[in-house]
């Protein structure tokens, strides 16, 4: 039998040094991909996610198309090299159902309506794993919709809440996430405050519950002045040029 790791440390810091409320180094790029309408690539730690779009464009095939607003698509995806198994390059369950949650978190802030009877596709690919790669995917996608200049309610930052040791940390890694007793996903739009995700896998008390929502939405307003500031410094060395 495995033995359990140290999550929490003796001095009240977490296994990799971080206190239970500060978030990994994130880094973030966008419009890595020249062929694509809009890209950006994204770090939560050691998770590294790239995110692309395409369109608004025509409908392949045209029979999916709607009449009063565009159609969204997205693939979330994880690459086989992502884990340290090689994982099948066959879509999983798991990578289906994330797909899904991402498209409907982004349908709620996309003005759809703009772009009838065309598509926007999304592609979320995972490069490397290391916990909480649907929330690092989902600041990717929205940073790639913003890149494209598609218009949007407001960008969504994605982060995850977990309970490690009976204690709640913000930004859990894979190791937390494999031994912690919660795990809550939160898709956040900071401006209009509002929660786009949410999904819990695990068991929170109610009071829990209320302090793992303020936590996660603290630390995703740091990740949404991120994303704005990497936004802002793109087109300001385009405007310089």
């Amino acid at each position: 039998m495995i033995e359990k790791p140290v999550l929490i440390r003796d001095d009240g810091l977490r296994h990799d040094g971080r206190r239970p409320d500060e978030l990994r180094p994130i880094k973030m790029q966008v419009g890595i991909l020249k062929n694509a309408d809009g890209s950006a690539y994204v770090e939560y730690g050691g998770t590294k996610v790239v995110a692309a779009v395409y369109g608004p464009r025509e409908v392949h095939p045209r029979h999916l198309a709607l009449p009063d607003r565009a159609l969204i698509r997205c693939r979330y995806h994880m690459a086989p090299f992502s884990t340290s198994d090689r994982k099948s390059p066959a879509p999983s369950r798991r990578e289906i159902e994330l797909s899904k949650v991402i498209r409907e978190a982004l349908e709620a802030v996309i003005f759809s309506e703009l772009f009838p009877r065309t598509s926007i596709d999304i592609f979320i690919e995972v490069l490397q794993a290391d916990g909480g790669t649907r929330t690092t995917g989902l600041t990717a996608a929205s940073l790639a919709l913003a890149d494209a200049g598609i218009p949007m309610r407001d960008l969504i930052a994605g982060v995850a809440v977990g309970k490690v040791d009976g204690v709640l940390v913000l930004d859990i890694d894979e190791l937390e996430d494999e031994y912690g007793e919660a795990d809550m996903p939160i898709g956040y739009a900071a401006s209009i405050d509002e929660i786009m995700l949410l999904q819990l896998n695990g068991v929170l008390t109610l009071e829990e519950f209320r302090r793992a929502i303020e936590l996660a939405k603290e630390g995703a307003r740091k990740i949404y002045d991120q994303m704005k500031k990497t936004l802002h410094d793109k087109y300001l060395k385009i405007i310089e040029k």
